[in-house]
């Protein structure tokens, strides 16, 4: 008889296992982040359903139109880390200031920060979607403790709403993928220890913008498009307009993921629209650990140390091959 597939819950206690002194508030956290995957797929299955589909009638932070759905998912967010005070603020892209748990400044030791649901613009046609997250250490309770380089998580990961509900995370030891059986309502174990290929065959980036790139960006993009001399190989577009799908395929087959800065904002390293906190840290986190690399052309993302909540970076992410190569393009200039 085989053995049983491992759910996520007993997978994080077992683990929990190999850390000397373990208190378990971290296992606890995650296994919640595996309850607020289920309530969100659940919420995006029965949108057409129940009206949950268009426009919220808001903006966030950064002035872009919520969908219902961006707002839905992070309620439910800020709800499942409401239990057992374990948490003290909680950051999203959809909220200007973070939210301060009740009762928690003095007992709360992490802090957690998402994107409810990446690539909205796929809600309404039913494309693939995410959410993303990522857990620090409390320091002294104050928004000080998210703006620190993405080197002090403790723990990040993703979920990906595809045909198949999939959570990605790691906590320093590993990448690992659970799929989510809907028959039984769990996340079980379908790969532990991912390793990111250290050289693709596909690229992803919004290639609208490309009147917007720099020089070397554009030179880049031509490069992956154009046959090598002798083998004729050629890169392969797979841009979805969801970064977390981008991501996990590359995290997969390995390739590269790009979102450049424009030169037009005010931001560092040339502007750039991706969150700092909520979208390039944890995503770097999970594909470092994997073996790949995340940089903004001139730095490691995860040395970058946000100077407010809501910054913004270039990205481009994905297998070690693709990434040095692109960072060889931005310093030649």
């Amino acid at each position: 008889m085989s053995p049983a597939p491992l759910t996520l819950d007993r997978f994080i206690l077992e683990e929990q296992k190999s850390f000397p002194g373990s208190t378990g508030e971290l296992s606890l956290l995650l296994m919640r982040l595996g309850v607020a995957g289920k309530r969100i797929a659940n919420a995006l299955a029965r949108a057409g359903l129940t009206g949950a589909l268009g426009v919220a009638g808001s903006e966030n932070v950064q002035g872009e139109e919520q969908k219902k759905l961006d707002v839905l998912a992070n309620e439910i967010l800020l709800e499942t880390f409401d239990y057992g005070g374990l948490v003290t603020l909680a950051a999203s892209e959809e909220m200007e200031e973070p939210f301060v748990y009740r009762g928690s400044l003095d007992q709360g030791r992490y802090a957690v920060l998402f994107d409810p649901m990446d690539g909205s613009s796929n809600i309404d046609c039913n494309g693939t979607l995410g959410t993303i997250f990522s857990i620090r250490h409390r320091r002294d309770g104050t928004v000080r403790d998210l703006l620190r380089s993405g080197r002090e998580q403790v723990a990040a990961g993703y979920v990906l709403f595809g045909p198949a509900v999939i959570l990605v995370y790691t906590s320093g030891e590993g990448v690992h993928l659970f799929t989510l059986d809907p028959a039984i309502g769990e996340f079980l174990l379908t790969r532990r220890d991912l390793r990111m290929p250290e050289r693709g065959k596909g690229y992803a980036v919004n290639e609208g913008r490309s009147h917007r790139w720099p020089p070397a960006v554009r030179a880049f993009v031509e490069r992956l498009k154009t046959p090598e001399p002798g083998s004729g190989r050629v890169y392969s577009t797979r841009y979805s307009a969801s970064m977390v799908a981008d991501v996990h395929r590359f995290l997969l087959e390995g390739g590269i993921y790009l979102y450049p800065g424009d030169g037009k904002s005010a931001d560092r390293d040339g502007g750039g629209k991706l969150r700092v906190l909520y979208e390039c840290h944890p995503l770097a986190f999970v594909v470092e650990h994997a073996g790949g690399r995340a940089s903004t052309g001139t730095a490691k993302v995860l040395d970058v140390s946000p100077e407010t909540l809501h910054e913004r970076m270039p990205l481009a992410i994905g297998s070690r091959a693709e990434v040095d190569l692109f960072d060889q393009f931005v310093a030649r200039g």
